[in-house]
């Protein structure tokens, strides 16, 4: 620790020196005309590039340095890559010469400069002028080890990004797929929306929400688990297709697939079924992947990924017995499912009602195992208080779950649009939070209200976009593709 506050205390020696000097260290009148990826391609236009032409104006973060008296050379790095360039005091003259052997890795410069190619055969700017843009006064990670430890690459993203041109490309493409999915509801006429964060009754899902207080209204407010109830409103309304692309808060553990704090698509479609929205989720998924990476076929953690549809699909309980193991004679009684889960060392609440109790051990047995896109159909009712119930067996739900690479990434059904029965499902979530569930729905009499006045069939669902980034950049932990997860205190 001292010997890096030793290095820290020396480089803001060297700055404040080279500001004694009259070197103003953060000017703001360099006017950056390229980027690197303009150079790159105008090479690849025209490979026959004339001595002195074409003059190039930009800017970035110097990453490396090699120096050899009076000439050098150094990289640096903008937002669309890195390129080698060559400086010669005989070119920049002694004045600026004397700057740039000031400058340290970390610095940002401005160079003015045409490309030429090294006795090697590279690519590189020969700099004409230098300009010095931004001094840095910590030094960056040592070049050749980078920045491996994954706990400070979460805290100190920046450097993260610097160092790690694959976490740069990862960041990238989530922009990039988050913009197809954007797409893709904006050419069939889904408007975009933006509900509260902040909410009176948390819903939209069984989650245990974070609290807080608004001084001036004098109450207390939650932010949301889901804006499920919300879009649902605007569906009343007359906004027959909705979606928003959202940041929803759930108090509930870290891990490799879960944040505190993440992103969904939420989208719902009137006079539509899930199983419309079990065909848009394929087309969907079709064209992000096509999109972002040009292809169908993905791999994942060694896994070849087809997303071409038709996917498969099972029904829960077929599920849990064909790939869970279970028998099926105890899937309607719920004391052998919970000896069977002890005997399989399976964490259970003997208070959870069957719905739930087929859930948990669906997760353990089954879910690991789905790495194929597969739709899971035929949920209970008593864990799907906002669908619709199956027309045919009242105890299932028109829902479908998505489960790629081993994980739940969208799920989507046929909305429950009754009021009668809404509140009916409310009133015995109510009941299931008294006896102890957190996770169990609040009553929304605002929202009964609201269906009372008349909502179309209609079918929405909601799709992980962290979960989604994972999978189309093979990340295997969710921190790895949202910029800043959450961490303990240091």
């Amino acid at each position: 620790m001292q010997e890096t506050s030793e290095v820290i205390r020396k480089c803001h020696e060297k700055a404040r020196s080279m500001a004694a000097d009259g070197l103003d260290l953060y000017p703001n009148d360099f006017k950056v005309e390229h980027t690197v990826s303009d150079i790159w391609r105008s090479l690849e236009e025209n490979k026959e590039i004339e001595e002195g032409s074409p003059i190039f104006i930009l800017a970035g973060r110097v990453i490396s340095m090699r120096r050899f008296g009076k000439a050098a050379f150094f990289h640096i790095l903008d937002r669309t890559g890195k390129i080698q360039a060559y400086i010669q005091q005989n070119e920049v003259g002694k004045e600026s010469y004397a700057i740039f052997k000031k400058i340290d890795r970390g610095d940002y410069v401005g160079l003015k400069g045409t490309v030429f190619q090294t006795k090697t055969g590279e690519w590189s700017l020969l700099v004409h002028e230098f300009f010095l843009v931004a001094k840095a006064i910590r030094p960056l990670p040592e070049k050749f080890h980078g920045l491996k430890d994954p706990e400070k690459r979460y805290r100190q993203r920046y450097l993260d990004l610097i160092m790690n041109q694959n976490v740069r490309e990862i960041f990238l493409k989530r922009s990039l797929i988050v913009q197809a999915f954007r797409n893709f509801l904006v050419d069939r006429d889904f408007c975009e929306v933006e509900t509260p964060m902040m909410q009176p009754i948390p819903g939209g899902a069984e989650a245990k929400p974070f609290k807080t207080y608004h001084n001036a209204l004098g109450m207390e407010l939650f932010l949301r688990i889901a804006p499920e109830l919300y879009l649902k409103r605007l569906v009343i309304g007359g906004v027959e297709r909705v979606f928003e692309i959202n940041r929803n808060f759930r108090n509930e553990g870290i891990s490799t697939q879960h944040n505190p704090e993440f992103t969904m698509l939420e989208f719902y479609q009137a006079y539509a079924t899930y199983e419309d929205l079990i065909k848009l989720t394929e087309e969907m998924f079709v064209f992000v992947a096509k999109e972002v990476l040009g292809d169908t076929t993905i791999v994942y953690q060694d896994n070849e990924i087809n997303l071409n549809p038709p996917w498969q699909r099972m029904t829960l309980y077929d599920a849990l017995t064909t790939l869970g193991g279970m028998p099926p004679e105890i899937l309607d009684d719920k004391e052998k499912m919970i000896a069977f889960a002890t005997e399989h060392t399976i964490p259970l609440q003997k208070s959870h009602r069957r719905g739930k109790i087929l859930a948990k051990l669906f997760d353990v047995l089954v879910e690991p195992k789905l790495i194929q896109p597969t739709f899971i159909t035929g949920y209970p009712t008593d864990i799907s208080p906002l669908s619709r119930k199956n027309s045919s067996d009242p105890s299932l739900t028109d829902r479908f779950e998505l489960f790629i690479a081993g994980r739940e990434i969208a799920n989507g059904f046929s909305e429950l649009n009754d009021p009668v029965d809404q509140k009916e499902r409310f009133l015995q979530q109510v009941a299931d939070r008294d006896a102890g569930d957190e996770e169990a729905h609040y009553m929304d009499a605002e929202y009964i209200q609201a269906l009372e006045y008349g909502m179309p069939p209609a079918a929405g669902e909601g799709v992980g976009i962290d979960r989604v980034v994972m999978l189309l950049t093979n990340a295997l932990s969710i921190r790895e593709v949202i910029f800043f997860p959450h961490l303990k205190n240091k």
